[in-house]
């Protein structure tokens, strides 16, 4: 993670509370990391933190989660930020709210990512809870300094797959009967299916470099590919 913020402020990261989880842990490790938090719960909300960040967490099922962003008004508020490519963090059920529906009650999503979410399929046991190994596919700095096939912590029945025209999107896998899409990442459009704030070291870390990406963004630095 990134210790060295010189003398620019700490990121203020604006984490959507749309009462599918329990929002503690994802505070307190971004704290940890040196972060802001402002839990937000309206559009208006987040429109007056004027956040540097944005991260969607989650557990739970797709329909009822997007009807309780769409009570809240903000469903398009998260589509114009990813769509103006500022720093967005999806977990668990945050990114698999991005693609364009979901297998598991039918319901439509986000859209700003073409696949769709499918229960895993031949998993050994589901929901699939634990610890498994994230494999990269490509390098990227929200994993620096996290080893090649690092274990992270997943409860989840779901995850998202991708369509072949957004396959650049994938950026790591992990297996539980057939492997599924564990991360994405493209431009600041960020997704984890693992829960970095239940995952250790290696969630801190993960955290902490998306603490400083965001601090990179606000000083007009490009993502790498």
């Amino acid at each position: 993670m990134d210790g060295k913020a010189g003398t620019r402020p700490a990121p203020l990261v604006a984490v959507v509370d749309y009462g599918a989880g329990n929002l503690v842990s994802i505070d307190q490790a971004l704290r940890t990391v040196g972060a802001r938090v402002a839990v937000v719960r309206s559009s208006d909300e987040l429109a007056a933190t004027a956040a540097d960040a944005l991260i969607v967490p989650g557990v739970g099922a797709a329909g009822p989660a997007m009807e309780r962003l769409t009570e809240a008004g903000l469903v398009e508020p998260i589509r114009r930020w990813i769509a103006d490519d500022r720093p967005f963090l999806g977990i668990c059920l945050g990114l698999q709210l991005l693609f364009d529906g979901s297998d598991e009650d039918g319901a439509s999503t986000l859209g700003v990512l073409r696949g769709r979410t499918h229960r895993l399929v031949e998993a050994p046991t589901l929901p699939h809870i634990g610890w498994n190994q994230v494999e990269r596919r490509r390098s990227h700095p929200l994993f620096g300094g996290i080893t090649q096939a690092a274990d992270f912590y997943f409860v989840h029945s779901f995850a998202g797959a991708v369509a072949p025209e957004a396959a650049d999107a994938v950026l790591a896998e992990t297996t539980h009967g057939r492997p599924f899409v564990s991360a994405v990442a493209r431009g600041n459009l960020l997704g984890v299916q693992f829960h970095p704030e239940r995952s250790g070291d290696h969630g801190l870390r993960l955290l902490g470099n998306f603490a400083a990406l965001v601090r990179a963004y606000a000083a007009g630095v490009a993502v790498p590919a």
